[in-house]
């Protein structure tokens, strides 16, 4: 199972190429992933990393905390390698996130969800500090196995995927991981590469997953230096271009990749030719029940 997580295709995204004359859009439909979404990627790093270590041990249980997909990811691995799995979600994640995590066989702790994932990692902290002999604690936030994952594969893959003609990269912050490790990549073949991240526009937005990191706790292997602009997405705007990309291009996918769409599209907009690539993190399936699929309807 875990030898089909990464080396997902790459979209092209033809109906929005018409707001952009003379650039080519891409998006890597990183939903493919069989726990669907971009964290398979790190996820699976992070716990052969700890294997690899002798931090991750039989009879260890991984906990984390997360706002769904690296949880799924961790879910999904840890039953195929036999570890069990806790975790600390904001009590708002979507219901599907929530039966998906379940479904695995998890033990999820629910926070407050005015305090978002910042009050996961703070009561994840606090349980493997009672009890640090119980758990195998990753920290996706702080381990630098998450963006070396991205490093090593999504930004190869992109490279190989372009053949070398990649000039712009988008990428959201939650950990940050995919931008870090991905942009690290593409600028050690090419410094020319320009890279660019996103935010939410607000502390209170209906992004799941990404951060606002003026008011959120920073992650430790966040650089800012990287960015060569850092942009700011509506939440407005990400769900009405979600509906768009199903509609106009047949991508049933997930909330960050409308906030994706948002920022590459703002890239995009200022060039008269280039190659611009962005992840799509994950698919529609957890956000169905959401009402914004039918807002415009």
């Amino acid at each position: 199972m875990v030898d089909l997580i990464g080396r997902t295709p790459l979209v092209r995204l033809r109906s929005f190429e018409r707001e952009t004359p003379g650039v080519e859009l891409y998006a890597k439909a990183e939903w493919q992933n069989p726990g669907g979404s971009v964290k398979d990627r790190a996820a699976y790093r992070m716990i052969l990393d700890g294997e690899a270590a002798g931090t991750l041990r039989p009879g260890l249980t991984i906990v984390d905390a997360t706002s769904g997909n690296t949880g799924i990811a961790y879910a999904m691995v840890g039953a195929a390698r036999g570890y069990r799995v806790k975790l600390c979600l904001p009590e708002n994640a979507s219901p599907e996130r929530k039966l998906i995590l379940r479904a695995f066989g998890v033990e999820l702790v629910l926070t407050d969800p005015l305090e978002g994932t910042d009050g996961a990692i703070r009561e994840v902290r606090r349980m493997v500090a009672a009890d640090p002999d119980r758990y195998f604690y990753p920290d996706q936030y702080s381990n630098d196995s998450n963006w070396r994952a991205h490093f090593d594969t999504t930004g190869p893959e992109i490279i190989e995927q372009t053949g070398g003609r990649i000039t712009h990269f988008v990428a959201g912050l939650g950990t940050s991981g995919t931008f870090v490790g991905t942009s690290r990549a593409l600028r050690r073949f090419n410094p020319g590469v320009r890279c660019y991240s996103f935010q939410p526009d607000s502390p209170f937005h209906g992004l799941e997953g990404l951060k606002h990191m003026a008011t959120a706790m920073v992650p430790r292997i966040y650089d800012p230096t990287l960015a060569d602009e850092d942009l700011a997405v509506s939440t407005e705007d990400a769900y009405a271009l979600l509906r768009r990309l199903a509609r106009e291009e047949g991508l049933l996918v997930g909330i960050s990749a409308g906030a994706a769409l948002a920022a590459t599209l703002a890239v995009a907009r200022r060039l008269t030719a280039g190659v611009v690539v962005t992840v799509f993190p994950d698919g529609a399936e957890k956000y169905f029940s959401e009402s914004f699929w039918t807002a415009d309807a």
